[in-house]
């Protein structure tokens, strides 16, 4: 999973690759998100991974990220000081206890590939729907309010 902003804060988008142990594709998910902050980005992805283990009804899920950040505090091993990280935090560790086992663990960007591009789709598409002469990205979403949706399956 990957979540990507050009500017920080500047349009985002989430990208998520789902796959089985063997490496088989499961499904693909790219979020445009609005303007918000790369590390908003990161955990939206995060959220958008969980959902969709859910949904596929996993049991023992790893999600992987190049977000060291993320994977740390997930964790435990980093504090979450930002109050919207921090509200997004909470809502990540509930979806994990939906699952028998979950682990976030840092990789490489260089083994981020596939997120990375599903994420930065996600932008691509974003700007080009809600973007034209003389008008702006989206302004900043609080993702800790309202409503969360979730990409369709």
């Amino acid at each position: 999973m990957d979540g990507a902003a050009r500017g920080n804060p500047g349009p985002a988008g989430a990208g998520v690759w789902l796959g089985d142990g063997q490496g088989r594709t499961l499904g693909e998910h790219s979020v445009y998100l609005g303007a918000t902050t790369n590390n908003v980005a990161e955990y939206a992805a995060l959220l958008v991974a969980l959902h969709e283990a859910a949904r596929l009804g996993a049991t023992d899920v790893r999600v992987q990220t190049d977000s060291e950040l993320l994977a740390k505090q997930i964790q435990g091993e980093y504090r979450v000081k930002d109050p919207t990280l921090r509200a997004l935090h909470a809502i990540a560790q509930q979806m994990q206890r939906g699952f028998a086992r979950c682990r976030v663990t840092h990789i490489p960007r260089e083994q981020n590939r596939v997120a990375d591009r599903l994420a930065n789709r996600a932008v691509d598409a974003g700007l080009r729907a809600h973007t034209g002469a003389g008008r702006r990205p989206n302004p900043p979403a609080d993702p800790t309010q309202g409503t969360f949706l979730f990409p369709d399956s």
